[in-house]
């Protein structure tokens, strides 16, 4: 993944510059200067415009005691629409553009939310969202052996020590 995103930062600003000789070439020069300031402006407008109403949702969410969790990604998706606007640039604009068109950025936090794993803290208290790859353990589940090594189940007669601890708090008490 990390090769990627390598590969993006060098290659987006090569694709830039091309698209901008093409584009001016086609339309002239102050055209494609003037064409990439007003979709800077549009970038502003519709963050102010969509953010707002984003924010109202986010409230209502959470004054209904749901996690707002599908309107939190909206907003970062919003954000970065707006990041990719404001880059001078035509691929960045068109990307920026479609994240502003509200079936492309749901299907996208669908993707994103599909493969994560989600934690979700309320009122101080953590819950997280089962899936594929996530084990819910409490402390009595876990002890520690002779040899030092965690993961051995309770019930063995051992004291029982969370793996998250380093047992510095045992000499406290």
């Amino acid at each position: 993944m990390g090769l990627y995103i390598i590969a993006a930062i060098l290659l987006l600003p090569l694709i830039e510059i091309a698209v901008f000789i093409w584009v001016g070439g086609l339309i002239g020069v102050i055209p494609t200067i003037l064409l990439t300031v007003v979709t800077a402006l549009a970038g502003t407008l519709m963050l102010r415009q969509q953010g707002l109403s984003l924010l109202m949702r986010m409230q209502q969410e959470l004054d209904a005691g749901r996690s707002p969790g599908n309107e939190v990604m909206q907003g970062a998706m919003i954000v970065l629409a707006s990041i990719f606007l404001l880059i001078p640039g035509f691929v960045t604009d068109a990307i920026g553009l479609l994240l502003f068109v509200p079936p492309v950025r749901e299907a996208l936090a669908r993707f994103i939310i599909s493969r994560s794993n989600v934690v979700i803290v309320q009122n101080g208290q953590t819950r997280r969202q089962s899936g594929e790859g996530v084990v819910d353990l409490d402390a009595d589940d876990w002890s520690e052996k002779n040899d030092g090594t965690e993961g051995k189940p309770s019930g063995s007669g051992q004291p029982r020590i969370s793996p998250w601890q380093d047992g510095s708090d045992d000499a406290k008490s």
